[in-house]
């Protein structure tokens, strides 16, 4: 029986695995998924987990629950050889050990991209993982707390200021789902006071969105503005160290949640650790049916998809330009690359990946939202019903639909949920300390300890 070893579960890895086991026989070939988290994030949702929109969970998509012929590997890939047809796999614990296969595909996906600014690496959070929602989440909660146990001070100032970083379509959706939340949590917060809040968006750029035309992508400058946001255009974070943020305009300022959001970057096992061939950006070479190519020639059962892929676009007028990283060709190209593996292990015809785009569709905080198709620009509360519309049918399967669904109505009649759950990130803590010294230093990284 073939072996078909899929590098990285997700998007492109788990629709490859769908769609694969939907149509194999049983004895023609088996399907392996190897992953260090044994779910599929669905990312679009992640700004919305920040906000408490849309809880944890149901922006993971569990691989075991959901492949049920497919054998999930919890694990690593440190190593590609194929000129042996090996993979080397690192589990959380115990020994590293090599898989075989008879063929690969690799949709590892992209890290985030940072770079080495004083203190980032100890202040900032990222947004690509749902465990780091989940974290931002409870420490703006946990900070608005005990801010409003605080006298009015630079401490005070300091727990409500939240920096991010990036302006791309990760950094505006979780800044305008933050300042949605904060804004709306003041009602249950008279201690506070909505010119104590201090919200910071800081893109390199000249602008925002570059997904979006230029006129679309000012009018949401002009609408985070109006709810009280600071847009730095033009401006790099120079130093974070002890959350004293300075930016190269000049201003500085204490921000008491940093969150990174610039930029993705190569899988690391991709870009230094395979002898498959790959660009100047790290990125595996493929052809538009998305084997991977050498010199020109396909590589016999290799394939690649994804952010760590260098596919060509077809459906662009400009030649020799590739598909952006994104979850619209991630989705659409694991879709392909499922058909066009059966057809070559059944000797038919692979197909080239086409796909025009869909739009760009952004959410800025409950009731906000940017929608625009080529000329075509939908703002304010039509886009927002747009973008959930839009989601809401894209995240895989009908289980996830109908809890995502339930929250939002949830929501809609009640609120959202305020409480936080800070201390889970350390839960022995209490247990150890028997309940002595209940002042928690690391709720909001040591905000509350200076």
């Amino acid at each position: 029986m073939r072996e078909i070893l899929i590098v990285g579960g997700g998007y492109a890895g788990f629709y490859t695995a769908w769609g694969l086991e939907k149509k194999l026989r049983p004895d023609e070939a088996r399907v392996t998924v190897v992953d260090p988290r044994p779910y599929m994030t669905y990312q679009p949702f992640l700004p919305e987990v920040t906000a408490g929109s849309v809880e944890a969970r149901h922006a993971a998509v569990s691989l075991r629950r959901h492949l049920r012929t497919t054998r999930v590997v919890a694990g690593s890939v440190t190593e590609i050889r194929h000129a042996d047809r090996t993979v080397t796999v690192r589990p959380a614990d115990g020994p590293a050990y090599d898989l075989s296969y008879d063929t690969l595909v690799v949709t590892a996906g992209a890290v985030t991209r940072t770079f080495p600014i004083p203190g980032l690496a100890q202040q900032a959070i990222g947004l690509k993982h749902v465990e780091e929602a989940v974290a931002i989440r409870d420490r703006l909660l946990t900070a608005f707390d005990q801010a409003a146990s605080m006298l009015p001070g630079a401490e005070r100032r300091e727990l409500l200021t939240v920096t991010f970083v990036g302006g791309g379509f990760a950094g505006v959706e979780g800044f305008g789902e933050l300042l949605s939340l904060a804004t709306a949590m003041l009602k249950a917060y008279p201690e506070l006071s909505f010119e104590e809040l201090s919200f910071h968006l800081v893109e390199a750029r000249d602008r925002i969105l570059p997904e979006v035309s230029d006129k679309p992508g000012a009018w949401v400058v002009r609408s985070l503005e109006r709810r009280g946001a600071h847009v730095h255009l033009n401006t790099q974070l120079v130093s974070a160290e002890g959350g004293r943020v300075v930016l190269s305009s000049g201003e500085e300022f204490d921000s008491g949640l940093i969150v990174w959001t610039a930029g993705n970057a190569a899988n690391p096992v991709v870009h230094r650790h395979t002898d498959l061939p790959i660009d100047d950006r790290g990125l595996v070479q493929v052809r538009a049916d998305l084997r991977v190519v050498a010199g020109g020639e396909p590589l016999a059962h290799v394939w690649a998809a994804g952010d760590d892929a260098a596919v060509p676009d077809l459906a662009s007028p400009v030649p020799g330009t590739r598909t952006v990283p994104n979850a619209q060709h991630a989705v659409r190209q694991g879709k392909r690359l499922a058909k066009n593996i059966l057809a070559d292990l059944r000797g038919g015809k692979v197909r080239d990946y086409r796909h025009s785009s869909l739009g760009a569709i952004a959410t800025l905080g409950l009731g906000q939202g940017i929608f625009q198709y080529k000329r075509i620009v939908v703002k304010g509360f039509l886009a927002w019903l747009m973008h959930r519309g839009y989601h809401v049918l894209a995240v895989p399967t009908w289980e996830r639909k109908v809890r995502v669904l339930t929250v939002w109505l949830t929501a809609a009649l009640f609120g959202r949920d305020l409480v936080s759950l800070a201390a889970v990130q350390h839960p022995r803590d209490a247990f150890v300390t028997g309940g002595e010294g209940a002042r928690s230093e690391h709720a909001v990284d040591g905000v509350a300890a200076r």
